[in-house]
C-alpha cells in the first residue's frame, strides 16, 4: 500500500486523486484543500470552455494533453450525466492585418490534428450572424461545461471510493524523510509516501516548503468578466474569439455562451495585487513584496509595459471593454454589458521575464510539483492526471 498526499482541491488535484483511486484502489489517497469548498480559485472562476487545442505548439504537453483531454472531459460528463455542449467557436480576424496570424493559427491547428476550417465573411455569418470578420477559423470541437460541477462530482466519487478529503486544511510545512514526506497542516500532521502538489496559485510556495527551488515563480494576473444583458444574448450563438497575439499566453477578450445560457465577455489580464486578488481592493503585502522583489516581474514589465497599460485602462473603463468586444460584434455597446465576476490566473514567470508557455511539472524524490497549469489545464485535467500518475512510484 502506498499513501498519496495531494495538495490542492481544484480540478487537477481532484483528477489526480480520481485517477489514483481508479488505477490503484489498494493505495490510500488524501486530498488537502485550504478552502471550505472545492474549485475555489482558478477552476471555479474560468469561462467553462472545453478547448480543442488550437493554440499550442505541436508536440508540446499543452497540445497533446489538451486534445486528448477534451475527449476525456466530454466522455466523463456524458458518463456522469453532467451538462455540456460541443458548440464550436469562431476565431475572428477583424481586419486584414490579422490574416497572417489567422493563417498561422490554422496551420498549427492542422498540425495538431484538429477539425478546423478557414471561412470567409459570408460563411462566418452562418455560424455567428452578428460577427464582423474579414475571415475566421471555425473550430468545430470546442465545447462548454461547468468545471465547478465536474469538481463536485469528482469529490463525490472520491468520497464513495474511500479517498480522504480534507477541506479547511492549509499546508504549513513539508519535510522529506526516507521513503516519503511528513506534511504539517493547520489541522495537524500526516505522513505519506508520495506527494503531489497541485496548489495552483500557491504551487511555487508549496514546492519551496518541500525543499524544491522552482525554476519559475507564480505571478497572479486578474481577469475581469462582463456579461451581456439578457435581451442582448441573442448576439452570440456560441464562442467568438479574436486572433491572439503569439507573444502572450492570454487569448484576448472574447465572448462565450455559458452552459447556463448567459453570455460572458472577457477576461482581460491585469497584474493582481494578491495571489487571490479578485478586485483592485484586495491587497496582500506579502504577495506584493514578493512580486516587487522578483527580477522576473521587472523584466516582464520592461518587455510588455504597453500591453500591460492597455489592459489596466480596459479594466478601469467599461467603455474600452465594450469597444474591444465591438471589434468582434459591432452591435455590442457599453450599455449591453454588466460586471460578472473575476478570476485570477496563476502564470509562471522565469527570472528573465519569460512567461512559461507550456505546462511545467517538476519531479523530485517521491514528489511531483505542477508549477504551471493555466488554461487549458481544466480541459486537460484528466490527461494531465494520467501523465502524472504514470510517473508516480507505486511501491512502498
Amino acid at each position: 500500500m502506498t499513501r498519496y498526499v495531494i495538495v490542492g482541491g481544484g480540478i487537477l488535484g481532484l483528477a489526480v486523486a480520481h485517477r489514483l483511486r481508479t488505477e490503484r484502489p489498494r493505495d490510500t489517497v488524501t486530498v488537502l484543500e485550504k478552502e471550505s469548498g472545492w474549485a475555489a480559485h482558478q477552476t471555479g472562476h474560468n469561462s467553462g470552455v472545453i478547448h480543442a487545442g488550437v493554440y499550442y505548439k505541436p508536440g508540446s504537453l499543452k497540445a497533446t494533453l489538451c486534445r486528448a483531454g477534451s475527449e476525456s472531459m466530454v466522455r466523463f460528463c456524458a458518463e456522469q450525466e453532467l451538462p455540456y455542449e460541443i458548440c464550436g467557436k469562431l476565431i475572428v480576424a477583424a481586419e486584414a492585418a490579422e490574416l497572417p496570424r489567422l493563417h498561422a493559427l490554422h496551420e498549427r491547428a492542422v498540425a495538431n490534428g484538429l477539425p478546423v476550417t478557414l471561412v470567409d465573411p459570408v460563411e462566418a455569418a452562418e455560424y455567428e450572424p452578428h460577427v464582423a470578420a474579414v475571415a475566421a477559423l471555425r473550430v468545430a470541437s470546442t465545447g462548454i461545461v461547468d468545471f465547478g460541477a465536474v469538481c463536485r462530482r469528482l469529490a463525490e466519487l472520491l468520497a464513495e471510493n474511500g479517498a480522504e478529503l480534507r477541506l479547511d486544511t492549509m499546508v504549513t510545512g513539508i519535510h522529506g524523510r526516507p521513503g516519503g514526506v511528513t506534511v504539517s497542516t493547520s489541522a495537524g500532521e500526516l505522513t505519506g509516501d508520495v506527494l503531489v502538489n497541485c496548489a495552483g496559485l500557491h504551487a511555487d510556495r508549496i514546492a519551496r516548503l518541500a525543499g524544491i527551488d522552482p525554476p519559475a515563480r507564480i505571478v497572479p494576473f486578474r481577469g475581469e468578466y462582463h456579461e451581456l444583458v439578457p435581451e442582448r444574448r441573442k448576439l452570440v450563438r456560441g464562442l467568438i474569439y479574436p486572433v491572439p497575439d503569439p507573444q502572450f499566453p492570454f487569448l484576448g477578450v472574447h465572448l462565450t455562451r455559458m452552459i447556463d445560457g448567459t453570455v460572458h465577455a472577457g477576461p482581460n489580464a491585469v497584474l493582481a495585487t494578491a495571489r487571490e486578488g479578485y478586485s483592485w481592493r484586495r491587497f496582500d503585502p506579502r504577495d506584493v513584496w514578493e512580486q516587487v522583489g522578483y527580477s522576473g516581474l521587472w523584466a516582464l514589465a520592461r518587455r510588455h509595459h504597453r500591453y500591460g497599460l492597455t489592459e489596466v485602462l480596459r479594466s478601469l473603463s467599461r467603455k474600452r471593454f465594450a469597444a474591444s468586444l465591438a471589434r468582434l460584434v459591432p452591435e455590442v455597446t457599453e450599455a449591453d454589458i454588466v460586471p460578472a465576476g473575476t478570476g485570477v490566473r496563476a502564470q509562471a514567470v522565469r527570472p528573465d521575464g519569460a512567461l512559461v508557455d507550456d505546462f511545467l511539472i517538476v519531479e523530485a524524490d517521491r514528489q511531483v510539483h505542477v508549477l504551471n497549469a493555466p488554461s487549458p489545464a481544466a480541459t486537460s485535467s484528466f490527461e494531465i492526471a494520467r501523465h502524472i500518475v504514470d510517473r508516480l512510484p507505486a511501491d512502498r
